[in-house]
């Protein structure tokens, strides 16, 4: 979706936790940049103080973009990473629709409260004694998109309003 919304880029970065994403799903997103044209450039990091360094790198290194990829590290410091962000003007999508609401440019995925819905109804489950083997693996059935148009703006992006049609939600 950021490589629709930003048509001329050719480069883009994601920030990933290694010990959250395998390589395997690593090496699945890079083949998919590639098809779309676009080099995509990964970004490894383990701790808090080195998620700027690593997004300064990645604007440094040209990418016009940064997928922000779902992990507890990023979550937890989504708020920095936001506003990294924003002060270098570098469009970036995340996992979670609530960071849009947060600031964050565009996000898309299930919202973190129907994660946690799921996840209840499995401990209650639990809790009712029903063997773990017994409980079934329950997915996210609802994505959002969700666009910041106030974040765009203050990036100076332009964003098309087909793309903005297609958005279960418009921050303006």
């Amino acid at each position: 979706m950021l490589i629709e919304l930003l048509p001329g880029v050719r480069r883009m970065a994601a920030l990933a936790d290694p010990r959250v994403q395998s390589p395997q799903e690593l090496e699945t997103l890079q083949a998919a940049t590639r098809v779309r044209g676009v080099e995509l450039s990964i970004y490894p990091v383990t701790s808090a103080d080195s998620i700027l360094p690593a997004i300064n790198t990645a604007k440094s290194a040209g990418a016009g973009g940064l997928n922000v990829l779902a992990a507890s590290l990023f979550g937890g410091n989504v708020k920095m990473i936001i506003a990294q962000t924003a002060a270098l003007r570098l469009p970036a999508i995340y996992q979670w629709p609530e960071i849009a609401d947060d600031g964050g440019l565009l996000a898309y995925g299930p919202r973190i409260t129907q994660i946690y819905r799921q996840l209840a109804r499995q401990l209650v489950k639990l809790m009712r004694d029903v063997k773990p083997a017994d409980i079934p693996v329950e997915q996210p059935t609802v994505f959002e998109l969700v666009v910041n148009l106030k974040t765009a703006q203050a990036m100076g992006l332009d964003l098309p309003a087909t793309f903005l049609t297609r958005a279960d939600e418009v921050i303006e």
